[in-house]
């Protein structure tokens, strides 16, 4: 998105910075990883909100019970304020039917997990297919061990393609599409790979994607372990993440002890974060806005991206005159990521060049005298 001969006055509504980018991710995509697992962003008005319009329909076996286990978990810990949260008690509440003002999400609501098709697709049917269920209007189904058995043709075969049928089929309905957890194979391995598909798949194709291995890779200080043979229970090469940083955090202050299958409560800990950013966002959460100021001055101001890019990408941008200007990029759960650029910039053409970052989708916002311009940067592995 990008705009030429701007007037001041034309540009002086509120922005909704990062949640602009929610706005056009509801509709282009949603990736959840490790940098959507922090809960004390998501404010109060978002956690009702997503209460209030979703009904969620979870089919897994036990790997997956690692988002529900740690959703368990949370109720108590918020309600002692854990990481400083000050939220109403039982607001992470969460039951099949949302009684009691509870997220309504139902549990093993589709039996089997996605590794089994033609079983998870045909369940899926026939639950949407029961008018009991009319009301689901989120379908998400977890792996369990069968990512890294999986060709890249049978990955299309077997979960892309039908996960796109269903789409088609029940159009008022979100499907949530989930990576399979970490095998110890490293970057090498196929598990890897097939992740790395299912992912790349969701960013080009604007889906909704909950990156259950992208979580496990990193411990909450942002240390990336995918490097290093990380398993699902989050042991790597020379130790395990979550019991490295539980033994030098404090139980119920930085993390909480829950059910945790075939892993450590850490690991539960930030995928019940990330599973409650999810519902926030498909709840219709936008965000805080940034007010511009009124002027009456013109300027020609213009800002392009190269997509979609791979490992590096280049921002363009042109301005008519010399400016103080400030160029970031944001992840798509609105974190600040980078600040290529900040200061004076002269009049012309200018390149900035991008690198180091994630495979995702982002937004570049470009403000320049009360002015703001946006563009969308894909970066694929």
């Amino acid at each position: 998105m990008n705009y030429s001969k701007i007037h001041k006055q034309q540009v002086s509504f509120i922005i909704s910075l990062l949640f602009l980018l929610s706005t056009q991710v509801l509709s282009q995509g949603i990736i959840i990883d490790h940098g959507s697992t922090d809960i004390t962003q998501i404010p109060e008005f978002a956690i009702n909100q997503a209460k209030s319009n979703l009904h969620i329909a979870y089919g897994h076996t036990s790997h997956g019970s690692q988002l529900t286990g740690g959703m368990n978990g949370l109720v108590g810990f918020a309600n002692g304020g854990g990481l400083g949260l000050t939220l109403p008690d039982d607001i992470f509440e969460w039951n099949n039917g949302g009684s009691g003002g509870a997220l309504d999400l139902h549990n093993y609501a589709m039996s089997g997990d996605c590794g089994y098709y033609p079983a998870w697709y045909n369940n899926t049917i026939a639950y949407l297919d029961n008018p009991a269920n009319s009301d689901v209007n989120v379908i998400i189904w977890s792996w369990c061990g069968q990512v890294a058995s999986r060709t890249e043709q049978q990955m299309i075969d077997t979960y892309l393609d039908p996960m796109t049928a269903l789409e088609s089929l029940y159009p008022n309905v979100t499907f949530v599409y989930m990576t399979g957890h970490a095998n110890a194979t490293g970057l090498t391995g196929n598990l890897h790979l097939r992740n790395q598909q299912i992912r790349n798949y969701c960013i080009t194709n604007n889906k909704v994607l909950y990156d259950f291995y992208d979580i496990e890779c990193y411990d909450p200080d942002g240390s990336y372990f995918g490097d290093k043979n990380v398993n699902d229970d989050c042991s790597y090469t020379g130790g395990n993440w979550a019991i490295e940083w539980q033994n030098t955090h404090v139980e119920g202050v930085d993390w909480y002890n829950c059910s945790a299958a075939h892993t450590q409560p850490l690991n539960a800990n930030r995928k019940a974060y990330a599973a409650w950013r999810l519902w926030a966002f498909l709840g219709g959460w936008q965000g805080t806005g940034i007010a511009e100021q009124e002027t009456g001055d013109y300027f020609d101001m213009d800002i392009s991206v190269v997509n979609p890019s791979r490992g590096t990408a280049s921002i363009s941008c042109l301005i008519s005159e010399q400016l103080n200007v400030r160029i970031d990029v944001y992840s798509c759960d609105g974190r600040l990521v980078k600040t290529p650029f900040i200061g004076e910039m002269e009049a012309g053409n200018h390149e900035l060049v991008l690198d180091e970052l994630q495979p995702g989708m982002y937004l570049v916002v470009m403000r320049a005298d009360n002015c703001t311009l946006l563009d969308r940067l894909i970066i694929l592995q």
